[in-house]
């Protein structure tokens, strides 16, 4: 069998830390924390939540850019060879540094939040009566990247599933007859 199954499962994987972490923390962290009674509680828990996520989330990155080099080698002849491989991964890379670019954009915002968490508010990205401008438009900026985080790690997750069908003996034969 030729192939890399360990660097494709651990590039995968760490896609799927990053797609499910992002999710849960949007859905099941956030949200809980709003529950908190005291208003100064909900944006330090969020918090701590995120900080203690942090390091797994950028061991999922360290991860998946480790796995990129044995998965390259290992389709070398197929980027220039099968008609679309090198457009899908183009596409892939420019889907992956844009989502790790906001997932570290999340993380500066995220710091200030924390910075700010003794004003209180309605919830992790929900700004209340007295917050300041900078704890408000830092926690507006996380509530749309809490979402747009977990949908470009889906498109990847995708993206992967499309190269994955790319290397299927017909469509490898029907991309190398193209031109």
């Amino acid at each position: 069998m030729s192939g890399n199954l360990f660097a494709r499962s651990i590039h995968d994987l760490s896609v799927a830390a990053w797609f499910g972490g992002s999710l849960m923390g949007a859905i099941g962290l956030n949200g809980a924390t709003s529950q908190a009674k005291d208003a100064t509680e909900r944006t330090r828990l969020s918090s701590l939540g995120w900080k203690k996520w942090a390091p797994v989330q950028t061991g999922a990155f360290a991860a998946h850019l480790a796995s990129l080099g044995p998965i390259l080698w290992e389709n070398k002849g197929r980027y220039t060879a099968q008609d679309g491989v090198m457009a899908a991964t183009w596409i892939k890379t420019a889907v992956t540094a844009a989502g790790a670019a906001a997932t570290l954009y999340a993380a500066i915002l995220g710091k200030k939040v924390d910075e700010l968490a003794a004003e209180g508010a309605r919830g992790a990205t929900e700004p209340g009566a007295e917050t300041s401008a900078d704890l408000a438009k830092a926690q507006n900026q996380l509530k749309l990247l809490q979402w747009v985080i977990p949908g470009v790690a889906a498109t990847v997750i995708v993206l992967g599933a499309w190269h994955g069908e790319m290397q299927r003996p017909k469509n490898v034969k029907l991309g190398l007859l193209k031109d």
